[in-house]
């Protein structure tokens, strides 16, 4: 079985960047569509982006041109770069691993099945 641990996340001023990975442990990693999800307290989880084993990826428009998702299927780890940060970029993330139905398509915390225990990240002004 898949598992999956995140690390990297902090408190940085705005404007400033972060780096998260995601370590994964156990199944078979490199074929599955991997994904970043972030919540803040009284929101919904929001697909931050998504990465598949062709290496195409999906971003929100809330991070477009600010985050970077990447992989390194042979360190079994999912990466995201996140620069330019905002306040409004605050919660916890979480990294996940798709259930099987592809990547295709919006970011939806339905089609993953794996997920991590996330890492918190503030940005303050």
């Amino acid at each position: 079985q898949l598992r999956l641990a995140e690390s990297g996340g902090g408190s940085v001023e705005a404007g400033g960047s972060l780096r998260l990975s995601c370590g994964a442990s156990g199944a078979a990693f490199n074929s599955r569509c991997m994904a970043w999800f972030r919540q803040s307290p009284g929101q919904k989880r929001e697909g931050v982006a998504k990465i598949d084993k062709f290496l195409r990826t999906t971003f929100a428009d809330s991070v477009k041109g600010r985050f970077t998702i990447s992989r390194d299927n042979t360190k079994k780890t999912l990466y995201l770069q996140m620069n330019s940060l905002k306040p409004d970029d605050t919660g916890m993330y979480y990294c996940a691993a798709d259930r099987g139905s592809g990547c295709a398509g919006d970011i939806r915390d339905t089609d993953f099945d794996v997920w991590g225990t996330g890492t918190q990240v503030t940005v303050f002004s």
